[in-house]
């Protein structure tokens, strides 16, 4: 069974306008009518067709010429050219330009039919590959996102309801809390994924080199512009525009951005003409915009502008049933990166990281597995490999105790020895003998404790 679609049929014969509409309508099909080029642009622009049928040679404007100004008002549709036999030179052409096809006169019933059913069913088959691209883009983005809390899962909730809207969004949190990564994983899961994700560090650069990267700017705007330069704006089209740091703005440059949001239409520095843009926007701030607002320092227009949708994103110490999953994840990435064999964080070093407070946010426990993996001498990141600050950071904090004392002596212990056997194992190149008499100990019980942390030796043969 043929699923329905909408067909605007154009053509200034009267009679093949009609026998097109007969013919279509049997098959459940919704066709309009024009009898000119200009009247088919118009219902282009404000309604929604699958596909349009199109005399080649119409008075006016042509159906070639029909053809270009469709694929820029409506690049998705699909567009049969009807041409005479002396024109399919011509016709071929078109098809090559972007036409799905073409039908030469006279043509039956049978040909119109299976020429419409052939042309909405590549208009189908390109919209599932569009969306099961976005949707892979979308997973792969989201598995960078680790998180088990429900602050976060609840975060992440509102991501994916938003993110196949056009509304704007605000994502709030600290330094390091991940909001550039909330961002792309919005704009990987939105219609607008396969444009441009642009995004600008409103707080790096000085007002006025800002704006002429943002705006772009023309030939003599100011000392040095040579020549004219499109902006971060144009480039964003049709795409996502990330705002970082929006708190940061200055007051000329809000009020400027206000109008883009407001109009969507901006002009370069220096230059009169009005250029269209169409496009996302994302902000985030890690700085109190309410009380900025109070204050004055930021205008409460743009700020309701912005603040559609507010994504919160707590600190990483506000969640630290997310330390052990994000520092596991950062391990396997490294690991992998730097050709490492580290296969894992031994218990007393993860204690350290979940019991530190993390003033860097998730930026600053990335580094510090990027460290940790690059540093190490043996198949497990142990507490030596921790930079000084943390380990200071955690030293007279109270440790989160969960069994009895001998079980946490026990955890202790084997930490301890976890530690030291690989340390001695590095150090004599994975010669148990050697190790042994280092250790004073025999070379039977080495062995025994080797096979208890199952360390084996032929790992750290040099």
């Amino acid at each position: 069974m043929d699923l329905p679609g909408s067909i605007l049929a154009v053509d200034d014969e009267a009679e093949m306008l009609e026998t097109c509409r007969k013919i279509l309508a049997r098959r459940g099909y919704t066709v309009a009518l024009a009898t000119d080029g200009e009247t088919a642009l118009e219902r282009l622009r404000n309604e929604p067709f699958d596909l349009m049928i199109a005399d080649l040679r119409m008075p006016g404007m042509d159906g070639m010429r029909l053809l270009r100004e469709a694929k820029q008002t409506r690049p998705e549709i699909q567009v049969i050219l009807i041409t005479a036999y002396g024109t399919i030179d011509t016709a071929v052409q078109a098809v090559r330009d972007g036409a799905y096809d073409y039908l030469p006169k006279p043509f039956s019933m049978a040909q119109l039919e299976v020429a419409v059913e052939r042309g909405l069913g590549h208009r189908r088959l390109l919209e599932e590959n569009r969306e099961l691209q976005r949707k892979l883009r979308s997973t792969l983005q989201f598995e960078e996102i680790v998180a088990s809390s429900p602050q976060m899962s609840a975060a992440l909730d509102v991501v994916r309801k938003v993110a196949p809207t056009d509304a704007n969004v605000l994502v709030r949190g600290e330094t390091g809390t991940g909001k550039e990564l909330i961002a792309r994983a919005i704009h990987a899961a939105s219609r607008r994924s396969q444009a441009p994700f642009v995004p600008i560090d409103c707080a790096s650069l000085p007002e006025n080199l800002l704006e002429s990267e943002m705006f772009g700017y023309e030939k003599g705007a100011f000392t040095g512009a040579v020549a004219s330069k499109g902006g971060l704006l144009e480039t964003a089209a049709h795409g996502t525009l990330f705002l970082d740091e929006i708190g940061d703005l200055s007051a000329n440059m809000q009020a400027k951005l206000l109008r883009v949001l407001q109009e969507r239409q901006f002009r370069r520095v220096g230059g009169r003409e009005l250029l269209e843009v169409d496009m996302r926007v994302i902000a985030a701030t890690n700085r109190n915009l309410e009380e900025m607002v109070r204050q004055g320092t930021f205008r409460e227009d743009l700020f309701y502008r912005l603040n559609v949708v507010t994504i919160e994103l707590p600190p990483l110490r506000g969640r630290p049933e997310d330390i052990a999953p994000l520092a596991n994840h950062f391990l396997a990435h490294f690991c992998k990166g730097a050709g490492k064999g580290v296969v894992g964080i031994s218990t007393a070093a993860m204690l350290i990281l979940e019991r530190y407070r993390w003033p860097g946010n998730v930026r600053e426990l990335k580094n510090t597995i990027q460290r940790a993996v690059s540093l190490t001498d043996c198949n497990q990141i142990t507490p030596l490999d921790l930079p000084q600050p943390i380990l200071e950071g955690v030293r007279g904090s109270s440790v989160p105790l969960t069994g009895s004392f001998r079980q946490e002596k026990g955890k202790i212990i084997r930490d301890f020895e976890r530690t030291y056997l690989s340390k001695l194992l590095v150090d004599t190149g994975g010669n148990v003998s050697e190790a042994a008499r280092r250790a004073g100990m025999k070379r039977s019980a080495l062995h025994r404790l080797l096979a208890r942390h199952g360390l084996h030796t032929a790992e750290f043969k040099k």
